[in-house]
């Protein structure tokens, strides 16, 4: 069954390669946080395994200490919430998966394990024996329906540069695709509330920590995280243009590099980004014009415009050069930045800071272009 609700600039310089040539680029003291993520890899998944770790998470916990607005059954839900988090801890699954879990069974069940639904649907995810999700006595387990979730989400290419609600639909496969964004920032509550209670505070990979081999087996992927920290306005150690990068991506590339630790400037046409005029420098829109120019390649002014440039890509299927949209909405996003290949952007991102790369995983692609 589906449910609908109303919810709620001193710089350093320093050599560095780049695919065999070598460049002088800007670095500053500063530095961009840079949190560990896990692969969307999949191995065969331990069950029993899982329920051990589920249940070791949840002992000690407490449902008394979660208060979060917007349920409306509390004593019912708060307990499911918090399997689904647990189980996506047992799996090394990251924040934002287990964010989009608890926003898809908030669509699909308002996290009751329901014994009936739409056809034969079941569960806190309103899973369906007759689809492969497992036999009926199975799908009513919450930490069963909870892993097969997980498992399918894992399977999905890109997921964790995908929307949340773009991500549970990739799941879910709903007559409603767009019904589970009302529920992200409940989902996003009652994730930190419930990760709190447990031991360690809920303390994952998403926090800091390197994610170790769980019950999935899973490592870091290619999302940007293995850099580690990245300074503003610098290259990540060991990072290289990819050698099938086409021709002309790399040398947008390699421009757009050597105005890293330039300041950003709303307006400035990217000309002379390290000059004295302030409107020399980039902003987010100049800086992949000015890049692709060098390249030969033509491209509109604004954000707003280069969104229809080119060919739309998948966020799972991104190749060096291509340009990825955030903030806003897809049809009028606010910013944009240029994918390096090796799970890295480079971006003009704000007033006050500099030209810099960032990892993929923290960007919420709204959408991907590809202009060669």
């Amino acid at each position: 069954m589906k449910w609908l609700a109303a919810g709620i600039g001193v710089v350093f310089l320093s050599p560095i390669l780049l695919g065999g040539t070598g460049m002088m680029l800007a670095s500053s003291a500063n530095a961009v946080q840079s949190t560990g993520s896990f692969s969307s890899c999949l191995t065969d998944i331990d069950t029993d395994k899982v329920a051990e770790q589920v249940t070791k998470i949840l002992d000690g916990a407490s449902d008394r200490d979660v208060h979060i607005e917007g349920l409306d059954l509390p004593a019912e839900q708060v307990p499911n919430a918090a399997t689904i988090v647990a189980a996506g801890l047992s799996l090394d699954v990251p924040k934002k998966g287990q964010i989009v879990a608890l926003a898809t069974a908030m669509q699909e069940s308002r996290l009751r394990n329901l014994n009936y639904g739409d056809r034969d649907s079941l569960g806190l995810f309103q899973q369906r024996p007759s689809q492969g999700w497992g036999s009926a006595q199975q799908i009513r387990d919450p930490v069963y329906a909870s892993e097969q979730f997980y498992k399918h989400l894992l399977k999905v290419d890109g997921w964790q540069q995908m929307t949340v609600a773009q991500a549970a639909q990739a799941v879910q496969k709903s007559g409603l695709p767009d019904a589970y964004a009302q529920w992200e920032n409940l989902a996003t509550a009652l994730q930190g509330a419930i990760a709190k209670t447990f031991p360690g505070g809920g303390k994952d990979a998403d926090q800091g920590e390197q994610p170790s081999a769980g019950a999935s087996g899973c490592a870091p992927g290619q999302d940007g995280s293995g850099f580690g920290r990245i300074p503003e306005g610098s290259v990540p150690k060991g990072y290289s243009i990819p050698k099938d990068a086409d021709p002309k991506a790399r040398k947008a590339i390699e421009w757009a590099m050597h105005q890293l630790g330039t300041l950003y400037q709303w307006g400035g046409s990217c000309t002379n980004a390290s000059g004295p005029d302030p409107m020399g420098r980039c902003d987010c829109s100049s800086l992949m014009q000015q890049a692709y120019a060098h390249s030969g390649v033509t491209l509109t002014r604004t954000t707003y415009t280069q969104v229809n440039e080119g060919k739309a890509v998948s966020p799972a299927q991104l190749e060096p050069g291509d340009l990825l949209f955030s903030r806003g909405t897809a049809a009028r996003p606010e910013h944009i930045g240029m994918y390096m290949g090796e799970g890295l952007v480079i971006e003009a991102p704000r007033t006050t800071k500099p030209v810099r790369i960032t990892p993929i995983k923290d960007w919420t692609i709204l959408a991907a272009r590809r202009v060669l």
